[in-house]
């Protein structure tokens, strides 16, 4: 019997300075990931008129725009990624 190669036999997570292993998350570190690479964009009423706000994957607000397509390229600009929401 020959032994398995090393790609099928199961490997630990690399870990080192910077890296965790994601099955070890806490709650906090969980709700953090993405944070900074992930925005969303949801229609507001403010004072009474239609807009848009952009907001970090946390739910923290970080901008307000009247159109949509200016929301989307805003977050596109700064790098991010803009997920929908439902």
């Amino acid at each position: 019997m020959t032994d398995a190669p090393n790609d099928l036999v199961p490997q630990e997570p690399a870990t080192g300075p910077g890296m965790h292993d994601i099955r070890h998350l806490s709650e906090v570190e969980l709700a953090r990931l993405g944070m900074s690479q992930i925005a969303y964009v949801r229609p507001i009423q403010l004072n009474g008129t239609a807009g848009f706000a952009i907001h970090a994957a946390d739910g923290t607000p970080m901008a307000v725009t009247d159109e949509l397509s200016a929301a989307v390229a805003a977050i596109v600009q700064h790098d991010m990624i803009p997920v929908p929401v439902h």
